[in-house]
């Protein structure tokens, strides 16, 4: 599997990046068949992992990738995120320099590293000062404990905003962003990944299957039935019948190209010179299997222009409930005067 340069780190990734939500109780619930997992990865080519404090719930999830990576640390490319919260009070999450320093020594001791390669602000944090977050992450890295930083699922604006603050305060830049991608989520071809392709960021792209309505197995009147853990985590993305139907426009695409849809999906996110490494969370390793069988697919512009005519370039065609929703979206107080307000104006 050939390499890819992680933004301007000097770090090379495969072009594949496993992730790890799926490890432990909420996913596969048998460490030692997760291990197996990380390991035919590992030996497939894939040198890229990612994964999060929050994952498997009080860290169960870093546990797993530390038993699965002794032995093998020095060939890993090694990602991890803080931000979620880890626990009872409102300061055991956050961007804060009082939180980072106590979640970068948690997440060390249960990975069992004495670094993280890659360490990332698990979503936007509205409440805490950016430079707050940088200037910790920074003294990080000087300590050696961080090789490089990065975000998840910020907006154009606010990742432009951090790049100046570095720039700014003379503290260290974000190198990679995390947004989410697929075919039936393209906005981020909109603003994000050019803003990534600007300032030379690496780009770590979750969800290339949609939550799995582009494995094919969801299909309006089709037998599978959506789990009640996607549907708690994505109830309108997998229901939304915008998204139903581009997939069934996309199958048809998919066979005369002569590939599975999977195939056809991930394919499309790695085809983006934006795109770094598309982040697979197989559960099983049928399901790793199956991924790993389609790593060298490559879509021509015939196949590619037909998968622009069902979903535009820019475009999310459906609900997009995955992704993250700046709180003036999400409150109408953020958006709207009060009575006072309105009758002083």
């Amino acid at each position: 599997m050939r390499t890819r340069p992680l933004g301007r780190t000097g770090i090379e990734v495969s072009p594949y990046c496993l992730g790890t939500m799926m490890f432990g109780p909420f996913g596969n619930p048998d460490p030692d068949d997760c291990v197996a997992i990380v390991h035919r990865a590992l030996d497939a080519g894939i040198n890229f992992i990612d994964t999060a404090d929050v994952y498997g719930g009080d860290g169960e999830t870093e546990r797993i990738v530390g038993k699965a990576l002794r032995g093998r640390r020095d060939d890993v490319v090694l990602a991890t995120k803080f931000n979620g919260p880890m626990g009872a009070g409102p300061n055991r999450r956050g961007g804060s320099r009082r939180w980072i320093v106590t979640a970068v020594e948690d997440s060390l001791r249960r990975l069992g590293v004495d670094h993280i390669d890659l360490y990332q602000v698990h979503h936007p944090e509205p409440g805490t000062d950016v430079e707050e977050t940088l200037a910790a992450l920074t003294d990080l890295m000087r300590a050696g404990k961080v090789r490089a930083i990065g975000h998840s699922s910020l907006p154009a604006a606010e990742i432009v905003e951090a790049q100046w603050v570095c720039e700014r305060r003379g503290l260290a830049r974000f190198r990679t962003e995390q947004p989410p991608y697929s075919i039936l989520n393209r906005g981020i071809e909109r603003d994000v990944l050019p803003v990534c392709e600007r300032y030379g960021l690496g780009t770590l792209v979750w969800s290339p299957l949609a939550s799995g309505l582009l494995t094919g197995r969801y299909r309006e009147g089709g037998d599978e039935q959506v789990s009640s853990a996607r549907m708690h985590w994505v109830p309108k993305h997998m229901t939304d019948k915008r998204n139903h139907d581009a997939v069934e426009e996309l199958v048809p695409i998919a066979e005369r190209a002569g590939l599975s849809l999977t195939h056809l999906a991930m394919a499309f996110v790695v085809s983006h010179p934006a795109v770094t490494s598309a982040i697979i969370g197989p559960r099983t390793m049928a399901q790793l299997d199956d991924l790993l069988a389609g790593a060298g697919t490559v879509l021509d512009d015939d196949t590619l222009d037909q998968i622009d005519k069902v979903v535009p370039p820019g475009v999310n065609p459906g609900t997009l409930d995955i992704a993250y929703v700046p709180p003036a979206l999400q409150r109408a107080d953020l958006r709207r005067r009060g009575v006072g307000d309105r009758a002083a104006a």
